[in-house]
């Protein structure tokens, strides 16, 4: 059975950093898409309103693979594909600059702050550390090889190259690079460090705090107490798998929750602007690996510091 064909390439450049959205007009078993504008319809207008939909095929909007403007009444073809920039709404810019600690021909290894996400999603796109780089630095192929936690601080490869991404983020798939992170938390005697931590974490989309459940471990986390003053402790901390929240779920599980976390041991209510004086104090510290494509061993230190453990 033979594959999709590959897609073409997009005919707009990006805009603020943040790709173009494309779009595969599928298969009508129904029949009910005589024309573009049918389909557009169906799939955006609950969205943004008809309205808008009208208005963006009016003003060009959407074009096809030569680039040109796509009509509304043009025939719906199963297949084509068609092109738009969506309509930003406006985002609080994140008060902190996205730090470069290296950059050669093929990845950048970026120091991002706490607040920023890492790539384009849901309400932040333009204030992205993605889409930052790729304006600031002129790289608009740049690609995080994996995430940061929007909240948490620190390293974060970036591929230079769009070919090259599979390789580095297999070295991520197959835990061949070494991440450690440093957290401050309360410091309690009666817990015994170092120790690791294994458990079962689940996710669930849409759920905003991560939760432990009996079965099978699939997240693992070292645990060690660097120091400790006035009630709190600084730690190490080194994943040895990448659950989301994994960290903050296993520092918590011990009762010892990240100073300023918003989720951990309980959800916040959102307050509407963000507390940039209150940052998670988690940072991704250490990044360390073998490049696939040069064969270079690597070893990145993060430049940021956590601001409740505050250097004598």
């Amino acid at each position: 059975m033979r594959g999709r064909a590959k897609p073409p390439a997009a005919p707009l450049p990006q805009h603020a950093g943040v790709d173009p959205v494309r779009v595969r007009l599928p298969e009508d078993p129904a029949g009910a898409w005589r024309c573009v504008r049918d389909h557009l319809l169906h799939r955006f207008a609950e969205a943004i309103g008809a309205e808008r939909v009208d208005a963006m095929l009016a003003g060009g909007r959407f074009v096809g693979a030569d680039g040109g403007a796509v009509r509304g009444d043009e025939p719906y073809t199963v297949g084509r594909y068609l092109w738009f920039h969506r309509d930003f709404a406006p985002e609080e810019p994140v008060p902190f600059p996205v730090g470069v600690v290296y950059r050669d021909a093929h990845l950048v290894i970026a120091d991002k702050p706490h607040f920023l996400a890492t790539t384009p999603r849901g309400g932040h796109i333009t204030e992205t550390a993605t889409a930052r780089l790729r304006r600031e630095l002129g790289l608009p192929g740049l690609q995080p090889a994996h995430r940061l936690d929007r909240l948490t601080a620190g390293l974060v490869l970036f591929v230079v190259r769009p070919g090259d991404r599979g390789a580095y983020q297999t070295l991520f798939r197959d835990r061949l690079v070494r991440k450690e992170y440093e957290a401050v938390a309360p410091y309690d005697p009666g817990v015994a460090l170092p120790r690791s931590v294994r458990s079962r974490i689940v996710k669930e989309r849409g759920v905003v705090a991560a939760r432990e459940e009996a079965g099978e471990a699939n997240s693992e986390s070292r645990i060690e107490l660097l120091e400790h003053r006035g009630g709190l402790g600084r730690y190490r901390l080194l994943p040895a798998t990448g659950r989301t929240h994994q960290l903050r779920v296993h520092m918590n599980a011990l009762g010892l929750p990240l100073v300023n976390d918003p989720v951990y041991p309980v959800v916040e209510p959102e307050a509407g602007r963000e507390d940039y004086g209150r940052p998670l104090q988690l940072l991704a510290r250490v990044l360390e690996f073998t490049d696939p494509v040069t064969g270079r061993p690597h070893r990145f230190e993060s430049g940021l510091r956590l601001s409740s453990w505050p250097e004598r």
